[in-house]
């Protein structure tokens, strides 16, 4: 029994020859092959009565290289795999900082005390007694009560001067003490930080960053050369610094590991990839404290092993597609002939004188249409 989704009426019951449709126009000869039950009587003429079978619409695949386009698969679901545990308590906090006001007037404090105790000690050049309006001194010389004010004078100096730390508009500081998480600064302008801390520049900015060809497929398993464009930025510079090794290398990771699970469409499915990697991949990095805003294929290509046997298959494609525009063409002219005969009257044609006018209208258009070499 046919598997086809529509009722083809039998010879002895199609319309009469030059029979008009609705609307005026002429009943097609070629009918689609499309029903919803079929006679069985039509398949076994001996039986004396008849029973009709009904049957659920079926869609029937559509071959390519006839002029349909063929139908769509539905993508596979990708599979999300277990996210990375990072310390909950490791969660970016500001930093205790001071104004850069105060660090400068704490060094300037310092060193008058330093010119105070050398100018006791009668160890200052005459020049600069001179020059400051010192008065002269007998000099006491360097004993402890003046090497334990020099030293403190000279630490509040380093303090001071050592702590001052120039904070700029889309840069952060991570700071740590000892090994301990002490906070991040995002301030700017003239600051003063502990400068016993260690200090580690952070980029916060928005970033891209496009990548060199990495490693995919297709949907049907074919070797791909893709380069991708990822729009990012860190969110949380304690994990992005702290929580992993190298942030910017993980990414990279986690992009080609998105890759390699995302099937890529080299024509017409790149914003289908790009939709699909996105979410992924910035699933991914969140743990890290990164912000993935686009993973976006900007090139796709074959890979060289498979490159050649693409192109040529890409050839025969648009060939084939090129000939089934031309034999739809060819049909329609020919159904459109047919008809118009018909329906003014001009011939009266039996089965077999139909089949005979339209193959030999089909060879002669398509004749017609064959390009000259």
């Amino acid at each position: 029994m046919s598997t086809t989704t529509s009722h083809t009426p039998p010879e002895s019951e199609g319309p009469a020859e030059g029979a008009v449709g609705p609307g005026g126009r002429p009943s097609r000869l070629i009918q689609n092959e499309t029903t919803t039950e079929i006679p069985v009587h039509l398949l076994f003429r001996g039986d004396p009565d008849p029973v009709t079978v009904p049957l659920r619409p079926v869609v029937v695949g559509r071959r390519q290289s006839t002029g349909e386009l063929p139908r769509l698969g539905r993508r596979a679901p990708v599979h999300r795999r277990a996210l990375p545990e990072v310390d909950p308590e490791l969660v970016e906090r500001a930093a205790r900082v001071l104004p850069g006001a105060a660090g400068v007037l704490a060094g300037a404090c310092g060193t008058t005390g330093c010119l105070a105790v050398s100018w006791w000690a009668g160890m200052l050049p005459s020049g600069v007694v001179e020059a400051l309006r010192l008065p002269a001194t007998a000099g006491a010389g360097f004993g402890p009560a003046q090497w334990a004010m020099y030293a403190g004078a000279g630490a509040l100096v380093l303090s001071g001067f050592g702590g001052l730390a120039r904070g700029r508009t889309g840069r952060a500081w991570v700071l740590g003490l000892f090994g301990r998480y002490r906070g991040t600064v995002r301030r700017t302008g003239l600051l003063w930080v502990n400068p016993l801390v260690l200090r580690r520049r952070v980029d916060v900015r928005l970033r891209h960053w496009r990548s060199e060809a990495m490693p995919a497929v297709d949907p049907d398993g074919m070797a791909l050369r893709v380069v991708v464009l990822v729009v990012w930025r860190v969110r949380d510079t304690a994990r992005a610094v702290l929580g992993v090794e190298d942030h910017e290398t993980y990414l990279t990771e986690c992009v080609e590991a998105a890759l390699a699970r995302v099937p890529v469409e080299p024509a017409g499915g790149v914003t289908a990839a790009g939709d699909a990697l996105t979410p992924l991949v910035a699933e991914e990095a969140a743990p890290v404290g990164l912000e993935v805003f686009s993973v976006q294929p900007v090139r796709v290509d074959y890979a060289p092993e498979v490159a050649a046997a693409m192109h040529r298959r890409s050839i025969a494609a648009l060939d084939a597609q090129r000939r089934a525009g031309m034999l739809g063409s060819v049909v329609d002219s020919v159904e459109d002939t047919v008809n118009r005969l018909t329906v003014r009257g001009l011939v009266e044609l039996d089965d077999y004188e139909r089949k005979v006018l339209v193959r030999d209208l089909t060879v002669a258009f398509c004749s017609g249409r064959v390009e000259p070499s």
